[in-house]
């Protein structure tokens, strides 16, 4: 009995202890259960911070939040995906076939618990979609990024994704700045997934403005004058700077190409910002570097005079005049005036390799000019122990040397700007912080600098640039007409060119440097780009309100 007794309170024992356990498993699973239903019926949502707006110089919208609204649903709570798919592209008006299947399919993922309806659409039509009171939809709100100018500057101004953040250009490199911080709201939801609570709140903060030196109204002009140039002269691109050389402010960058701008993701050729990232061959504008270099360093003076044969050998090359002449008695002024490639070259002998591409190099030329932009190039430079035979007689003209747009305007400007060469800028405020730090460094003595541009004016007035001057107004500039490189090492394309020219105004104190550079074209550069810059710095000079 007492055996018995002893196995039956073992028993209940036993008894006891799995009803405790049972227990304290059901009170553990009850409050992971209810945590699981918490999770379930609450959400974290992201708020989205105001992207900061890109302002032209004069505080003119180039890029600029929208307001906007993002449509979603839950799938597997819609009975009819079909159905929901077809009322909610009526409420927001799509009608592509494409992208209303695109929604159906995405609906009728019954494992899926998030879906996009439509991005960033008008808060209107947002409303209306909610409004129809489908199980699972709502809608957040989002920016969508627009361009009032639409193509205008855009290869300097970039872009934003879908996501908002800057993928080109100035949205990419001041992506920190323009996104500022999202801010989150984690709110209740309803079975249906509607909003009942918010137990969690964190505000945005904005991003910062940032304000180009450029102006609006001389882009637009100069664009619509690229435009038109490349058309007219057959041409496949064409690229324009208007520079303030006193302080490097950059008024406008333009890059056109035949086929014209479409937006980004459509053609790699139209979205580069041809300025700062393609190099070609100068041509007769770099003339003016090797003439600088002479006089500086007294080699020559503006009047010094050189007999000129017709042609002249430089190693196994035989350089030519652009149009076929005599032996000529021409000075140095008139060596520039004219444009005379054996003059040109013979200066260039005269400074010998060294001296030559001691100049090269304090212009600025083989490195990047540093401007706050992103992917420069910096051109191509050889040094001067590995040059070959002909690259004496090639480089004082132009050739054998690969420069970007933005570097010759840059040299231009030291000649502008009394010898001291400025560091170029695009970015004039950022937020609260006014960038106006200028960054100088002498090249040439101001004396030669005068010099230089009372030649350069003589090329304006009487020698190969006279389709660039402007009634009331002295201006200075050169041409350039460089043959075109075939690729692969393959020589170069006969007729056709790079023409470009490069002009300033007024000529004693000038306050703009313009250049045009036209690409592949059969024209010359007082035909093709002096008439590109004449209109372009007319109407700079007028809008600026730079006297005669």
């Amino acid at each position: 009995m007492n055996g018995r007794l002893r196995l039956l309170r073992l028993a209940f024992l036993v008894f006891l202890v799995l009803i405790g356990g049972k227990a304290v498993a059901l009170a553990s699973s009850a409050q992971h259960l209810s945590e699981m239903a918490l999770d379930q019926q609450t959400d974290r949502l992201t708020l989205p911070a105001h992207r900061g707006s890109i302002l032209d110089r004069n505080g003119h919208e180039l890029a600029v939040g929208k307001p906007a609204q993002t449509v979603y649903a839950t799938p597997y709570l819609l009975d009819d995906p079909e159905a929901a798919a077809d009322r909610l592209c009526d409420a927001l008006q799509i009608r592509r076939k494409r992208r209303r299947a695109a929604i159906v399919k995405a609906l009728s993922d019954r494992d899926s618990g998030f879906a996009y309806v439509a991005r960033k659409v008008e808060p209107d039509l947002a409303r209306a979609a909610v409004d129809l009171g489908l199980p699972g939809v709502g809608c957040y709100a989002e920016e969508q990024r627009t361009y009032p100018l639409k193509g205008i500057a855009a290869q300097v101004i970039g872009f934003a994704g879908t996501d908002n953040r800057g993928l080109a250009g100035v949205e990419l490199m001041h992506e920190e700045e323009l996104s500022g911080r999202p801010g989150s709201e984690t709110v209740v939801r309803d079975p249906e997934g509607r909003i009942i609570k918010t137990i969690a709140h964190r505000d945005p903060q904005s991003g910062a403005d940032v304000r180009l030196t450029l102006d609006r109204e001389i882009q637009f002009f100069a664009e619509d004058v690229l435009r038109r140039t490349v058309r007219d002269a057959g041409a496949r691109a064409a690229t324009g700077i208007v520079m303030d050389p006193r302080t490097g402010e950059i008024l406008t960058m333009a890059s056109v190409t035949r086929e014209g701008f479409h937006g980004f993701g459509k053609d790699p050729a139209t979205e580069k910002n041809r300025a700062v990232v393609d190099v070609y061959e100068p041509g007769s504008i770099f003339k003016v570097v090797t003439i600088s270099g002479a006089l500086a360093d007294g080699l020559v003076k503006p009047g010094s005079r050189f007999t000129l044969p017709p042609s002249i050998w430089v190693a196994d090359r035989e350089i030519n005049e652009s149009h076929p002449r005599g032996t000529v008695t021409y000075s140095v002024r008139e060596i520039l005036q004219w444009s005379s490639n054996v003059g040109a070259v013979t200066i260039g002998q005269k400074m010998g390799k060294a001296g030559l591409s001691r100049w090269v190099r304090a212009f600025g030329f083989g490195k990047p000019t540093g401007i706050d932009f992103p992917g420069e190039s910096g051109g191509i430079v050889l040094p001067a122990d590995q040059w070959s035979g002909s690259s004496i007689g090639n480089i004082p003209m132009g050739q054998g040397i690969a420069v970007t747009a933005l570097q010759m305007a840059s040299a231009f400007c030291a000649v502008a700007n009394d010898g001291v060469q400025v560091r170029p800028r695009l970015i004039a405020q950022v937020g609260d912080e006014v960038h106006d730090a200028v960054t100088r460094r002498r090249v040439i003595p101001s004396t030669v600098a005068r010099q230089v541009r009372r030649m350069l004016q003589l090329a304006v007035d009487e020698g190969t640039g006279t389709r660039a001057r402007i009634p009331g107004y002295a201006v200075a500039g050169k041409t350039g007409t460089a043959e075109m490189p075939l690729p692969h090492g393959g020589g170069y394309a006969k007729g056709v060119y790079v023409a470009s020219f490069v002009g300033m105004a007024p000529t004693d104190r000038p306050r703009l440097v313009v250049l045009a550079t036209v690409d592949g074209t059969t024209q010359y550069g007082g035909d093709a780009a002096a008439p590109a810059v004449q209109k372009i710095m007319r109407f700079a000079l007028h809008h600026l309100e730079i006297a005669p």
